[in-house]
């Protein structure tokens, strides 16, 4: 049985949170001021990739990379190619 982490960033003036389910079937639940935009399934410990576009104007594509292990999960928030990715710590859910 897997654990839920969840991890809360804003980002362009929205809140994205990402939920990430560890286990046998690897998941991760991208919400975007509490609507779910995307979700993903994966396999064992490899990454889950999911891509959402924030509601801006023009829509703003943004990728979440969440990695369910080994160990505690890892989450990063990637947006265009000349922005730094954003790595978000776990908040215990």
């Amino acid at each position: 049985m897997g654990a839920r982490h969840h991890f809360p960033v804003d980002h362009l003036g929205r809140s994205v949170s990402v939920t990430v389910r560890t286990g046998h079937a690897p998941a991760a639940e991208v919400l975007v001021d509490g609507k779910e935009t995307g979700r993903a399934t994966g396999q064992d410990d490899r990454p889950v990739t999911v891509t959402i576009e924030l509601p801006t104007d023009p829509p703003t594509p943004v990728t979440v990379r969440a990695t369910p292990g080994p160990g505690v999960p890892r989450c990063l928030l990637l947006g265009a190619a000349d922005e730094e990715p954003q790595v978000r710590a776990p908040r215990p859910y």
